[in-house]
């Protein structure tokens, strides 16, 4: 069986936040949306329905948490929460914290843009806190 491990374009376009029993939780790097991503750790998932029930049911409890933790951190109006998959096919989830006024507002926020990298050191503190948001140790 192979090991897991994250696709390329997930780990060049993000900044990680730290290990849930199931998903490795990401920072997209585009300051002009604050998003996380929830990767499962498992080899060669593509969908939703690759994983077993019971990991089915950690992966909504972990979603719920890294979205309750955006949306403290943020301040967002709305969350929205999705697995497209077209462009990484690794099974993975965003959460995007959304406002209205926002660049993409009221659009989606894929494919809008070129993304606006954090200010230095602003990446790294907002992941810091939704870290501690979620309990990771160590976190802001």
């Amino acid at each position: 069986m192979n090991a897991f491990a994250l696709h390329p374009r997930l780990a060049a376009d993000t900044l990680p936040v730290g290990d849930l029993p199931l998903c490795r939780l990401l920072l997209m790097g585009d300051a002009r949306f604050p998003w996380l991503i929830l990767v499962p750790r498992r080899p060669e998932l593509r969908e939703f329905t690759d994983l077993p029930p019971g990991e089915r049911a950690v992966l909504m409890e972990e979603i719920a948490l890294a979205s309750q933790a955006l949306a403290r951190e943020t301040g967002a109006e709305k969350l929205n929460v999705g697995a497209l998959g077209n462009v990484v096919s690794q099974l993975h989830v965003h959460v995007v914290a959304r406002s209205a006024g926002d660049a993409a507002w009221p659009g989606p926020v894929w494919g809008h843009g070129t993304p606006l990298p954090y200010p230095p050191g602003a990446a790294r503190a907002l992941a810091g806190r939704i870290g501690a948001a979620v309990g990771f140790p160590g976190g802001e």
